[in-house]
């Protein structure tokens, strides 16, 4: 479970995050954390928040954006605002390690997310970019759809493979969530 000055490091992704006010110590309303973004960190899938906003700010180094398919590059001292329903992605492509404060409103269950996310790769059970396999994504697309979505392919079309999908994961041992990465 988050909590404040938690840190989680994904091994795959090359991206550490601490967390400094979680979704209970703000009654749901904020997630803050400060994100580390190592040198030449993985570019994560494009993706959109449907019923949250984002706020970064570089405390330091260089954070790549790709918003609406235009990499823009920030630098300290920037903040860059994410309204719901923007595909975007970051990463530091620099030789030096970004900082960022990183706000989510509201915070809903984004950071079982990203300690799910982060455990996963780090057991080694997704790809060099830190992607699960179909299976799990398909259950942790049903889970998060409200916090998370990748944009390819289209989200009815996800919606209706997930489903078929989703029964065949439980079968197989996947689920959404795994108590180990949270606790």
């Amino acid at each position: 479970m988050a909590f404040k000055g938690k840190i989680i490091q994904n091994t795959k992704t090359g991206q550490d995050i601490k967390f400094i006010q979680t979704a209970k110590d703000t009654n749901g309303k904020l997630l803050e954390m400060e994100s580390t973004y190592n040198s030449h960190s993985k570019e994560p899938v494009s993706h959109y928040h449907p019923l949250q906003e984002e706020e970064f700010t570089v405390l330091s180094g260089e954070l790549y954006v790709r918003i609406n398919g235009q990499v823009k590059i920030l630098k300290q001292g920037d903040i860059l605002n994410i309204p719901k329903n923007v595909v975007h992605s970051m990463w530091n492509d620099s030789d030096s390690k970004t900082v960022v404060n990183w706000k989510v409103f509201p915070a809903l269950n984004t950071e079982y997310l990203l300690e799910l996310g982060t455990g996963l790769a780090n057991d080694g059970k997704t790809n060099d970019g830190g992607m699960p396999n179909i299976l799990q994504v398909a259950l942790m697309a049903n889970r998060f759809s409200k916090a998370f979505r990748i944009t390819k392919p289209p989200f009815i079309i996800q919606k209706i493979v997930f489903t078929i999908l989703t029964p065949i994961a439980y079968l197989s041992g996947y689920r959404p969530i795994y108590k180990k990465y949270i606790d």
